[in-house]
């Protein structure tokens, strides 16, 4: 079922009709059902297809649902029938969704949380959320018993025991039991959980199973952690329509290795952030045009114009680009279809038209509906919102207000702001208090802004989102902190023990006293902008020595929009994160010709290790007389950097017999 849509929208949302004509409708009916039963009918369709694809390996419909099975039989034996949540900390993509819908055939909630988290905040989440049984594997339950008190409450699924079969439960779970807790960025400082059930997500299901006509052909990518709630949408998309979920590593691969992956596995429908989208479109070549893509979704973030034209100009023809309003608490309440002929005027993309079953209000301070083209705050109307919030009454009446008739029907406050035109389309204008989107995760500030605050060596703190100039939004942390003033290396470390990588600022300012406004407060507006100052480090300047460091220390700065950058400046401690990583290495293999992972940047973070690596790796394509060449860059540098450098470059060549290093150390 889908909503009047104005003409042009229909036309375009129309392309999205599967070539192959195996799309078969997701009836309203079957919303009122649980998961696992719209699973197992899949697995009885459709036994052989594949239902997961990683880089390493493939689990088809019945293999998946066996696993599933097992494992729910196992946290059944452990635990009984009562309704629980049931926390997953297991970093394997493929495991992880068997994990899901074991917990979800027992029964019982998942609550997914990412192994990568720091462990004050991990423990945060399985305390809040009382999980009855941590769900681990031999990756990570080494790190469940570094829990202490919750040693007891692991199980570890690669060591299930022999005894559980394959059979399905056969459990009976109404539509309205919890699928899922997942927490997002809080605004006390901690996160809160987001409480969904069955019910919400089939609708999302089927609401995106027909509008994309996705099927039984349909490859999706899983670009996300299962610890967001975008996650949700890619992953039951495919496996509650018999298609198959693609997950793929960025973080540790990177957005340059996007464009393979998606040709390789033939994936047909991308979901993504914007910002991801960006950095991945940005280094495609003409020749890597994704032609088995039939639509890409973003969401999480504003679209912009230049997005618009990246897509038109790398993808195919027949796909569409949909840009969507999609919150964790109520699912995708807006989507905008757009094709190669779709005219966006200004810069803005708007977020669209309704969506079925979700009715989108505009009110003022007063809680009253705004007018066409007033601004307003952002209020979603359906019976298909989240739950609520978990052990929080208090957010969840304050967010979810009950309708003033009659009916199941709630509204949300998203606390966005927005304007809509006559026609219905809605525009959005970000938020109107401290609640971000960095990179394409929520990000409550104030929560950055506490863990800065509790550090011994900040006095104040505030914290902001800012577009740098390639239009990314980033976290600036402004700090007023006490004598001795830190470094900006020693403020990471710190909350890199307290935050997720995404949730710390990348830009740092350091400010004797803080603006107030007259009543006190900190005056957010008149904060300076950053400058593109190369950050205070605990690590001296030192300027390029060499060619290769003065052209590795240049793709630097641009990439991380600095000044300068000093060749033992570590990378991450400059601001860097792993999709300006991507950046790097792809402008370095591109500028010296060389064949590098994007590990590499990981391992060795700074300018000068780096260009040690280059001079190795160009010494492995060098004839007798070029390698001598490299003594120029080797002279410039230390004479310890210039021995093992030399040492690297002959090891790896075998030309040891070129240069004599003996000789060089002599002369140097």
């Amino acid at each position: 079922m889908v909503n009047r849509l104005p003409i042009h929208q229909e036309r375009i949302r129309m392309k999205c009709v599967h070539p192959t004509g195996a799309f078969i409708e997701f009836e309203q009916e079957e919303v009122e059902r649980s998961i696992p039963e719209r699973f197992e009918q899949m697995v009885r369709r459709y036994p052989d297809r594949i239902a997961i694809k990683t880089t390493t390996h493939a689990l088809n419909y019945d293999e998946l649902n066996k696993r599933a099975n097992r494992l729910a039989r196992a946290i059944l034996a452990r635990r009984g029938e009562a309704k629980e949540a049931i926390a997953l900390l297991i970093e394997d993509r493929s495991s992880m969704l068997a994990a899901i819908l074991g917990v979800l055939k027992a029964g019982k909630f998942y609550v997914p949380v990412d192994p990568s988290y720091p462990g004050p905040r991990i423990a945060f989440v399985l305390n809040d959320s009382n999980a009855g049984l941590i769900l681990s594997d031999n990756d990570n339950i080494a790190l469940v018993d570094e829990l202490g008190e919750r040693q007891s409450d692991g199980l570890n699924i690669d060591k299930l025991p022999s005894t559980f079969t394959n059979d399905n439960v056969g459990l009976s779970i109404a539509p309205e039991t919890i699928a899922y807790i997942i927490y997002t960025s809080g605004s006390t400082g901690q996160p809160k959980g987001v409480v969904q059930n069955h019910r919400n997500v089939l609708h999302k299901i089927m609401a995106a199973t027909n509008d994309f006509h996705i099927s039984v052909d349909d490859r999706l990518s899983l670009l996300y952690s299962c610890s967001f709630s975008a996650s949700v949408l890619p992953i039951f998309a495919a496996l509650l329509n018999g298609a198959a979920v693609c997950p793929f590593d960025v973080q540790r691969v990177g957005p340059a290795g996007v464009a393979h992956w998606l040709r390789r596995e033939a994936v047909s429908g991308y979901f993504s952030v914007p910002t991801l989208f960006r950095y991945f479109v940005e280094v495609l070549t003409e020749e890597e045009e994704v032609s088995s893509i039939r639509f890409v979704y973003l969401s999480g973030e504003s679209v912009t114009r230049r997005d618009v034209e990246l897509f038109r100009k790398h993808f195919p023809v027949h796909c569409i680009l949909v840009h969507t309003l999609a919150i964790g608490e109520t699912g995708t309440a807006r989507q905008c279809f757009i094709d190669r002929e779709t005219q966006i005027e200004g810069s803005a993309v708007p977020v669209g038209y309704e969506v079925p079953d979700k009715e989108v209000l505009l009110l003022d301070e007063h809680g009253e509906k705004v007018g066409n083209n007033q601004i307003g705050e952002i209020a979603i109307r359906s019976r298909y919102l989240a739950m609520g919030y978990w052990q929080r009454p208090d957010l969840t009446r304050s967010k979810f207000l009950p309708n003033p008739g009659s009916g199941d029907e709630r509204t949300y406050l998203t606390g966005d702001l927005g304007f809509m035109l006559p026609d219905g389309c809605l525009y959005h204008l970000g938020r109107k208090d401290s609640q971000v989107k960095t990179r394409g995760l929520r990000v409550e500030v104030s929560e950055t802004e506490t863990a800065l605050m509790n550090l011994d060596t900040v006095k104040e703190a505030a914290v902001l989102a800012k577009e740098d100039a390639a239009g990314n939004t980033r976290l600036v942390a402004y700090v007023v902190s006490s004598q001795p003033a830190p470094t900006v290396s020693a403020l990471r470390r710190a909350l890199a023990g307290q935050l997720p990588h995404y949730m710390i600022p990348s830009v740092f300012v350091l400010l004797e006293a803080m603006p107030l406004t007259p009543n006190g407060k900190i005056d957010r507006r008149a904060l300076p902008d950053p400058q593109n100052l190369r950050p205070e480090l605990e690590t001296p300047f030192l300027s390029p020595r060499s060619p290769v460091e003065t052209q590795l220390a240049e793709i630097w700065a641009q990439v991380l929009g600095l000044d300068q950058v000093g060749v033992h400046d570590n990378f991450f401690d400059l601001g860097g994160h792993s999709l300006s990583a991507a950046q790097v290495i792809t402008r370095v293999i591109k500028h010296f010709q060389v064949e590098l992972p994007l590990a590499l940047l990981f391992q060795t973070p700074t300018v000068a290790e780096m260009a040690l690596v280059i001079l190795e790796s160009q010494a492995n394509k060098l004839d007798e007389s070029q390698l001598n060449r490299i003594l120029s860059d080797l002279e410039a540098l230390s004479e310890e950097d210039a021995r093992r450098a030399l040492a690297r470059a002959m090891k790896s060549s075998n030309k040891r017999s070129a240069v004599d290093e003996q000789s060089y150390e002599s002369s140097h």
